[in-house]
């Protein structure tokens, strides 16, 4: 018998499509004025750890609905808290890398990275709520 996705879940696979959404998009854009705009999206230095962990995510939330019982050895609270980890730490590496650089925008000039920010922190808010699930640890 199959489980309902439950809100932690939704939230947690909502974050993660608006995260690999904010991918495209300039994380950061230096110039335009006098010299050539010169951007970057979320596929350079440690957000491509970024992307990978997002798609794991999704993985994750799809294993038990893939499986012949409906369940998964691999969906636990656990689990998401690992990745999402994985993934907010990939993030803020990343946004020391920009700020070294002194390119870290506002949301005008970087659309991308504070997207991905608040993707990723509807992610941690799923991950919350699936810690905060009554019953046993899943």
């Amino acid at each position: 018998m199959r489980r309902g996705l439950g809100r932690g879940r939704l939230l947690v696979g909502v974050g993660a499509v608006l995260t690999l959404a904010s991918m495209v998009l300039p994380w950061f854009t230096v110039g335009g004025q006098a010299l050539p705009a010169e951007t970057g999206n979320g596929f350079g230095g440690s957000g491509i750890v970024v992307f990978v962990a997002c798609v794991a995510l999704l993985a994750l939330l799809a294993l038990p609905y893939a499986s012949r019982n409906g369940r998964s050895s691999l969906d636990r609270a656990q689990t998401y808290l690992l990745i999402a980890g994985i993934a907010l730490t990939g993030f803020v590496v990343r946004v020391v890398q920009l700020s070294g650089e002194g390119i870290v925008g506002l949301p005008d000039r970087a659309p991308g990275l504070w997207l991905s920010g608040a993707g990723l922190i509807i992610v941690a808010w799923g991950v919350a709520e699936i810690l905060a699930e009554p019953g046993p640890v899943r």
